[in-house]
């Protein structure tokens, strides 16, 4: 997105555009990811296209986060070429909701877009602990 100057043809970026990209203060992250927890399920989709699912794709769960790893290799561009794409390593990591089950987690991939679901109970299970007591 940009703008004009007024009274030149000088092109600036837009206000959004700025404010969509998190330079300088933090790292650029390609995988851009949407959450939402509805219908008693646990919804996280990642935007991953030109991504081979079975040999770049990794999907982790691990002490209530979840990690989404995927890996781009570098091609070789033709002298005097340009690239614009991210290579490399890249993840996410996001915390599960309360209630979560990570044991029935899914995900499927189609069209480029990643999307990873696991049941939610509205109401985790709280556990009563039992307090033993001890005589002297």
């Amino acid at each position: 997105m940009t703008a004009l100057v007024p009274g030149s043809r000088l092109a600036l970026p837009s206000i959004a555009a700025w404010l969509e990209n998190p330079w300088p203060f933090a790292e650029h992250n390609p995988v851009r990811i949407e959450e939402s927890t509805e219908d008693g399920k646990y919804l996280v989709r990642a935007e991953l296209p030109g991504f081979d699912p079975e040999k770049h794709i990794s999907v982790t769960t691990h002490n209530g986060l979840l990690t989404i790893s995927a890996e781009r290799e570098a091609k070789e561009t033709a002298e005097g070429g340009r690239s614009e794409f991210y290579y490399g390593t890249f993840s996410r990591t996001v915390s599960l909701p309360a209630g979560a089950d990570p044991a029935k987690v899914k995900a499927t991939y189609t069209d480029g877009i990643l999307e990873i679901s696991m049941p939610v109970s509205e109401h985790p299970r709280d556990k009563h602990v039992k307090i033993q007591v001890t005589k002297d």
